[in-house]
């Protein structure tokens, strides 16, 4: 059995607008509903979710007959880490905090065996071989692995073009609610000295030869960005939305408070 080529890698190299959401509730079931939804992507979230490796790995078995790509966030990107993630069968990673282009090296290391890389030579009892089963996994896997970085410090901003003009970065992820904080502007990534930073960054990143990519809550601003390019954009999380729906429901019987304002970004 040959190993799949990964198409959202692929579509994101053509530069093909891809449409994903955010998977905060770390478990099966509602992933696999996500995953009948359409999107074109899915984060299972390790960093602001309550996600270890079995909850992933579940995530990942619950959604092994979605069409839509599979993409995890682990809560940083240490190699260790990374190389269990591997083996458990993700092939695109999206690394939060990633300020420098010598991290994005590291990353790219982690996730390449020898002698590209330092991954650990283990795939014979990983799922990501399909148990062995994948004859040519190890041939294929370096190709197939799908790196996404997140720039959402004013570092990473200041270091761009070096960060995109690593081999092995497959695209870069703008934060905005951590990018707005660091900035002075906790909350209000809506504001406009934000969102000149914002859309400078994916347009540096698209000069540099790079996908953007991007997450709010705001439908208008997820329509701008992609409108400046931007190819792989999430649009909203499962809990925001399960939640504004339950909401919704029980305002409609006179019960609950109604619908905060959500924070926006990852």
């Amino acid at each position: 059995m040959p190993a799949e080529k990964n198409m959202f890698k692929a579509a994101l190299q053509s530069r093909l607008p891809q449409i994903g959401l955010w998977l905060n509730m770390a478990e099966a079931l509602p992933a696999e509903i996500a995953g009948r939804a359409g999107f074109d992507w899915l984060v299972i979230d390790g960093e602001h979710g309550p996600n270890d490796l079995r909850s992933i790995m579940a995530q990942l078995q619950a959604l092994s007959a979605s069409p839509s790509e599979v993409v995890v966030r682990p809560p940083m990107g240490e190699s260790w880490m990374i190389k269990q993630l591997l083996d458990v069968g993700v092939r695109t990673l999206l690394v939060p905090m990633v300020d420098s282009a010598e991290q994005a090296r590291q990353l790219v290391e982690a996730v390449r065996y020898p002698p590209a890389g330092k991954r650990g030579m283990g795939a014979a009892v990983a799922r990501a071989s399909g148990f062995n089963a994948i004859t040519d996994y190890v041939d294929k896997a370096d190709g197939e692995i799908c790196l996404l970085v997140q720039a959402e410090t004013t570092a990473a901003i200041d270091d761009l073009e070096r960060i995109a003009a690593v081999e092995g970065i497959d695209g870069i992820f703008i934060g905005p609610a951590d990018l707005s904080a660091d900035m002075g502007y906790r909350g209000r990534f809506e504001a406009p000295e934000v969102q000149e930073v914002i859309e400078t960054a994916i347009a540096r990143i698209i000069a540099a030869g790079k996908p953007a990519g991007i997450l709010t809550f705001s439908e208008t601003l997820n329509r701008r960005y992609l409108d400046l390019g931007a190819t792989f954009v999430a649009v909203g999380a499962d809990v925001t939305e399960f939640g504004t729906a339950l909401r919704a429901l029980a305002a409609r019987y006179g019960r609950g408070q109604g619908a905060p304002k959500l924070q926006s970004g990852y």
